[in-house]
């Protein structure tokens, strides 16, 4: 029996409309009640998901900005792992002349955006973003820099991450979280290592976990738990990348929830 649970949220906890359904709800409830640890691991930022954990009703930890910040039940930060001043510096200048994306910076508690745009993410957080400079950014603080494209071409992102890849080598850890979010945290952050890191803060090994997900920034925690279920929902890369797991069904069937129920609820 897995002693903790870990999903992400955005195409895999959450319903498409990015929303926890009553049926999902009521089997995190049950879960915890029968002593099994319950995560939220996700991209977004941890203000965000603070106010999702407070509507679901059970202390949860929080591993947000796809590693860089883990919150505990108190909502007490118990691990942060910013990107360096340098290397935000060179990838802004790197992208701020892309008139067709927008840049994202997770900073703290703040949101920070480049530009208005139509298809916003922030539009489905629970808190307003601000924009900043790209003349004048911040350097310090940042957990998370991201890019979106307003037209969702995933190519054109696709061109970026094979640049900043090259550019950046070893120095940050640059992936997807959906077709139309690319992300950048410090090298080595990852879901994965974050949940490594509870898992032994209370007593228990990666094996003791199991874990969902459907983006490539899924990919470290779904390889490194005990069980990781790929959402039959994830883009082909995720599924070719981890050949050997188990595929499960829709965000908008409660899959992570039937499987949670036939699987781990006593």
């Amino acid at each position: 029996m897995y002693k903790i649970a870990a999903s992400d949220l955005d195409g895999t906890l959450l319903t498409s409309e990015h929303k926890i359904t009553p049926f999902t709800k009521q089997v995190l409830t049950q879960l915890h009640q029968q002593g099994t640890d319950f995560i939220f691991a996700t991209g977004r930022h941890h203000v965000d998901v603070a106010h999702m954990r407070e509507q679901l009703g059970i202390p949860a930890f929080m591993i947000t900005s796809n590693g860089a910040r883990v919150h505990n039940c108190e909502n007490e930060i118990i691990f942060k792992q910013n990107i360096a001043p340098k290397i935000i510096k060179g990838m802004l200048k790197m992208l701020q002349n892309d008139q067709e994306i927008q840049i994202h910076l997770y900073r703290n508690d703040d949101w920070l955006v480049s530009r208005e745009d139509a298809n916003n993410p922030c539009k489905q957080a629970h808190f307003s973003y601000q924009l900043f400079d790209l003349n004048n950014p911040p350097l310090e603080d940042i957990a998370k820099i991201f890019i979106t494209r307003e037209d969702q071409n995933h190519e054109k992102l696709v061109i970026w991450e094979n640049e900043m890849k090259a550019q950046f080598a070893g120095k940050a850890h640059i992936t997807f979280s959906s077709p139309n979010c690319l992300e950048v945290m410090d090298a080595g952050v990852s879901k994965g290592h974050a949940l490594d890191a509870i898992a032994k803060m209370k007593g228990y090994e990666l094996k003791d976990c199991i874990a969902f997900g459907d983006g490539m920034n899924d990919f470290e925690m779904l390889s490194m738990a005990g069980k990781g279920l790929v959402m039959g929902s994830a883009h082909h890369k995720v599924k070719s990348a981890l050949p050997d797991n188990e595929i499960i069904g829709h965000c908008d069937d409660d899959a992570v929830a039937h499987y949670l129920v036939k699987h781990l609820l006593e």
